[in-house]
């Protein structure tokens, strides 16, 4: 089967925000306790927090992480987490019926953050909390001196503020199941004041405002104008979220879910433009896509144990085995993320180590990277830089999720400061090689000079894991050159290339 691309180095999209390769990291299941921090393992340092899973989060080079939830975030009491450890209360976690002990609050997230080379984003609670205590709690953190709350982190040895310039305003408020949920406008409203005062301690500060919590609720795509409407000039980013799976055992149909992202992202944008047109607006708000990630291995599974188990601390909970064709999914989603980075500027893979993650570490034992760490990590690495468009001609396919999907999935970031032309490309057929002729007009002096790849064919079910951390891990790519400015060569079905060129 033959695929055809055009690449041009003046058709650029955007410049792509680092931040797109961002991460999410919640008081939940193991994400924390265990899986950051764990006193007394042999790789922890001197306050508790593992080296070995530093190790794996410092390769990522990741930008941004939003902590502390997610759902946790709508009961959570800031304060319970500073202060001396030992007199630190135990809370029961309404969110996952669990109990949370406190020992890393704010400060301890933030000397780990720091020694990842990570910049904070932070969530504040406007579920069972409001502007009162988001209000304290950006001042505890961001105010130098002279005031309560800066001289209450002071005391606790933070002398400097942190800085923090990114806010998410609640978590998922659309969902019935949120503790503190509320009605679009209702929520709209609350966010627009608690904007307000948190924009008047951190001038700077930039603030998402929440979406959906995915494209089939009922209240979608209504939620987000409605919001809007009430908070528009006040915030910066709209937050979107999505959770994906093969449950149907449907490869194809699993990644057409790719194309339903994208038009996800195309009609929470409309909502943005027609607001901003509707109050005559200057003033831009993009998309912040903080929640993203494949779910749905122990989904069920998981819902029925924490209906049924009696607040344990720290439970093994969402803990996927991710396998090769879930690696190939993530590739293919980030690809839609660089080819949408004109209006997503943020995303966050959900979450980073245990609870659906990249990393997985066992509790006295050892860490290990899943499948998806590495296309994720290739885009975190490679995909920074202008977005370019990509013109695909290659066969489709039809499928509940979307229809005219090509095989040939690519995305294109042209890095001018570093000199290179990096391609990721995924081969979405179950059993066929494309032959591949992709020009790349602009750059007549292209040098391949790295190709990884990853193979599912045959493989699509392959796991890692602490017996055979390295099973599935990208290899030495063959078979692709560059001749006369074009990448020629032969994609293997169910396949994904990393293409860096020097140009």
């Amino acid at each position: 089967m033959r695929a055809r691309a055009a690449i041009h180095r003046d058709f650029r999209i955007s410049n792509i925000d680092d931040r797109l390769y961002s991460a999410f990291i919640e008081h939940m299941g193991r994400a924390i306790y265990s899986g950051i921090y764990e006193p007394g393992h042999p790789a922890a340092d001197r306050d508790g927090f593992r080296e070995d899973v530093l190790k794996l989060v410092r390769d990522l080079q990741i930008p941004a992480i939003r902590y502390p939830g997610g759902n946790f975030v709508s009961a959570y009491k800031w304060e319970d987490g500073v202060g001396p450890k030992e007199s630190r209360p135990v809370r029961l976690d309404l969110a996952w019926r669990s109990k949370e002990t406190n020992q890393v609050g704010i400060n301890e997230f933030a000397t780990w953050a720091g020694r990842a080379g990570i910049e904070m984003m932070l969530a504040v609670n406007l579920g069972t909390r409001g502007l009162e205590e988001a209000r304290n709690f950006v001042e505890y953190v961001n105010h130098p001196s002279g005031s309560y709350w800066s001289d209450l982190r002071r005391s606790h040895g933070v002398e400097k503020p942190y800085g923090v310039k990114m806010w998410c305003l609640g978590n998922e408020m659309d969902g019935p199941w949120q503790i503190g949920h509320k009605e679009a406008k209702e929520y709209g409203r609350l966010a627009d004041e608690t904007a307000k005062a948190l924009r008047g301690l951190t001038p700077d500060a930039e603030l998402i405002v929440c979406g959906s919590s995915n494209d089939t609720m009922p209240t979608y795509p209504e939620w987000e104008r409605v919001v809007l409407e009430e908070c528009y000039d006040n915030v910066h980013y709209i937050s979107l979220h999505k959770y994906f799976g093969n449950n149907r055992k449907d490869t194809l149909n699993y990644f057409g879910k790719i194309e339903e992202t994208g038009r996800y992202i195309q009609s929470i944008a409309g909502v943005i433009d027609y607001v901003k047109a509707k109050k005559r607006s200057r003033h831009d708000v993009h998309i912040c896509f903080d929640e993203w990630n494949v779910w749905y291995h122990r989904r069920q599974e998981d819902s029925r144990r924490v209906k049924e188990w009696d607040w344990p601390e720290a439970p093994d909970l969402l803990e996927e085995d991710y396998n090769v064709e879930d690696a190939l999914f993530v590739a293919g989603l980030l690809n839609e993320f660089i080819r949408r980075s004109d209006r997503v500027r943020i995303a966050c893979i959900a979450q980073l180590v245990n609870v659906i993650a990249p990393i997985r570490a066992e509790r006295g034992g050892p860490a290990w990277r899943q499948t998806i760490y590495y296309p994720y990590q290739f885009a975190s690495l490679y995909g920074r830089g202008q977005a370019l468009r990509v013109s695909v001609d290659s066969p489709r396919y039809d499928c509940e999720a979307a229809d005219d999907v090509n095989f040939l999935d690519m995305a294109a970031v042209h890095d001018p400061a570093a000199k290179t032309l990096t391609l990721f490309i995924l081969n979405r057929h179950l059993d066929e090689t494309l032959e591949l002729d992709a020009a790349l007009a602009g750059f007549d002096a292209a040098q391949l000079v790295e190709h990884r790849v990853i193979e599912g064919h045959g493989r699509l079910e392959e796991t890692n894991g602490p017996e055979a951390p390295d099973r599935v891990a990208p290899r030495q790519g063959s078979g692709l050159g560059v001749e006369d400015a074009r990448l020629v060569g032969r994609l293997a079905p169910l396949s994904y290339h990393m293409v860096r060129m020097r140009v």
